[in-house]
């Protein structure tokens, strides 16, 4: 499995008063393989990043379809008005509302901060609404098994770490599109709410949260077995 810790060296992601996207990210995703290492000894965990750097949204995903990944996680936090809170499960495919396009379009944004990226992304304007539109149509051929998974986080979140739920969600992510397995972006909570930055920002917490997503991982991993005869 690959695991995704969102932005990261020049992209510092969104802010809270203290916090950074990409270091509560990063310390998820530190905390979630440490666990899954020490759990799941079979199980093989590649990292796209394990410090602060840069790492294009395309590499991220070919990190993954390189190393013929079973399931592609990305952590990330999110951005709203103070008042917004909860976590969010999100899975690639079509927006249904507003609110979820805006989400996709400040994740995608990050690739301005690349060379080249309309050659690398066929042309697509992060900017551009209709750009987000056609791209959310797209399907995946693991949706089925993303879904499944995200529903997975999201009871996890819900039930063991006591988090409020905003659900399990659909849009047009570029670094979801790119991954040719199960993949899932999970939005851990929101630094613009102060008390879910300090949540997010304690290291306590971080390890709940990981435990969460690790829960649901073997939860589903020994679902897909069971499916499987093994």
């Amino acid at each position: 499995m690959v695991l995704d810790a969102g932005h990261g060296g020049k992209d510092r992601g969104c802010a809270g008063v203290k916090a950074r996207e990409a270091d509560v990210a990063l310390k998820i995703i530190l905390a979630l393989g440490r666990q899954i290492e020490d759990s799941m000894p079979g199980v093989k965990v590649v990292y796209t990043r394990k410090t602060d750097v840069f790492v294009e949204l395309a590499d991220r995903a070919g990190i993954a379809n390189k190393h013929n990944a079973d399931l592609f996680i990305s952590v990330h936090c999110n951005a709203a008005a103070p008042g917004a809170y909860g976590t969010e499960v999100w899975t690639m495919g079509p927006h249904k509302t507003d609110a979820n396009l805006s989400v996709a379009k400040r994740e995608n944004a990050v690739i301005l901060q690349e060379d080249n990226y309309k050659e690398r992304y066929n042309g697509f304007d992060p900017t551009s609404p209709q750009s987000h539109i056609l791209f959310s149509l797209y399907q995946s051929a693991h949706i089925v098994n993303s879904i499944r998974f995200a529903q997975k986080v999201d009871k996890q979140f819900r039930t063991t770490v006591k988090r409020t739920s905003r659900g399990v969600k659909q849009a047009g992510f570029l670094v979801l599109w790119k991954s040719t397995m199960p993949a899932v972006l999970i939005e851990s909570g929101f630094l613009t709410n102060r008390q879910e930055e300090a949540y997010l920002n304690d290291k306590t917490n971080q390890s709940y949260m990981a435990s969460g997503i690790f829960r649901a991982f073997r939860d589903y991993k020994n679902e897909l077995e069971a499916m499987n005869g093994e």
